[in-house]
């Protein structure tokens, strides 16, 4: 079992695949997009591949696959099946914006993908067009019905945005009346590739549940899982659920069991962190699986308290975008 210097155990990878995206929501990137990386300095799949196996064997057993947008990059579903087999893994994830080709939904399901979080900041068509730059609603809401259809356990992710999508709240609550669903309201983050927006301009995790509160009085506290990053509730009488992420305030810190790796190999100890070192740069300088093991190791035994010590010790603030550092 992997434990970091606080003794938290760490059995969770994020494995972002791309940092390219068909969307250009606003709170992500800027609407000219970013700087894309070339292809020779990405993680090829059998690096990735590689890199799974050995963090298998230190225990890790929950992938979850992000980007960017996984599904634009080729060949995703081969590494899919491949990472399945991995002995030790058994729990897969994937994260995705719903802009996929529906019928890949079907092969998800045959191949075990334990859930499936589903980014969706609005139900208003106009409004998904303004955060989002692109005019796919349909598409992503017709994802969203074939996740149903196929009973994977589906999230939806709503960013809370001020003068954006807060009339959104109460329909995104109304889905879980006879939908099987859990809807999570996340507080916006700096990974904009800008910055960090003025803290008066941002809704955080009291605010959305005061308001939450006001309209549903009678909403019910469910248990939170060990190590979940949301506080999770539902109303009486509803199929679905829904939490509320403090991802701005950071207030399950003292829980986390993940680690990330970026598409370029940098792994991050934690999401606020400016990364720990590269394992790409390991891998192709001929690393042995042994010399991977003790890196991981050591960075595990140096890592933050929580998301605000990681931030105090990057030697630039906050600007690049959650697509290039997978979220």
């Amino acid at each position: 079992m992997l434990y970091d210097n606080h003794g938290r155990k760490i059995n969770y990878l994020r494995l972002a695949v791309t940092d390219r995206c068909n969307l250009r929501c606003f709170y992500c990137m800027p609407e000219e997009g970013i700087k894309f990386l070339k292809r020779q300095e990405l993680l090829t799949y059998e690096e990735m591949e590689r890199i799974v196996r050995v963090f298998a064997g230190l225990g890790i057993n929950k992938v979850r696959i992000t980007g960017g947008e996984p599904f634009v990059r080729k060949g995703l579903m081969g590494f899919l099946w491949k990472l399945q087999k991995i002995e030790g893994i058994d729990n897969l994830h994937l994260t995705t914006n719903g802009t996929v080709n529906t019928d890949t939904i079907a092969e998800l399901k045959d191949l075990g993908i334990k859930s499936v979080n589903l980014s969706l900041d609005s139900l208003d068509p106009k409004r998904f067009f303004d955060i989002t730059r692109r005019d796919c609603f349909e598409q992503v809401m017709a994802t969203f019905e074939q996740l149903l259809k196929h009973e994977i356990p589906t999230k939806i992710n709503m960013v809370v945005m001020n003068q954006q999508n807060t009339e959104d709240i109460l329909p995104m609550i109304e889905l879980t009346k006879d939908k099987n669903v859990s809807v999570r309201f996340l507080e916006e983050m700096p990974f904009n590739g800008a910055g960090a927006r003025p803290q008066e301009e941002l809704w955080n995790q009291a605010m959305i549940y005061n308001y939450l509160e006001a309209n549903y009085p009678n909403l019910e506290k469910l248990p939170d899982p060990p190590h979940s990053t949301s506080k999770n509730y539902k109303i009486p009488g509803y199929r679905g659920s829904f939490g509320i992420i403090a991802s701005y305030s950071r207030l399950f810190c003292g829980t986390c069991n993940r680690i990330r790796l970026t598409p370029t190999g940098v792994l991050k100890t934690c999401l606020y962190d400016g990364g720990v070192f590269n394992i790409k740069d390991l891998l192709r300088a001929g690393a042995t699986d042994a010399q991977l093991t003790t890196a991981l190791l050591e960075a595990l035994g140096n890592r933050a308290k929580d998301g605000f010590e990681a931030e105090g010790k990057r030697d630039n603030n906050i600007s690049e975008s959650m697509a290039s550092i997978g979220g």
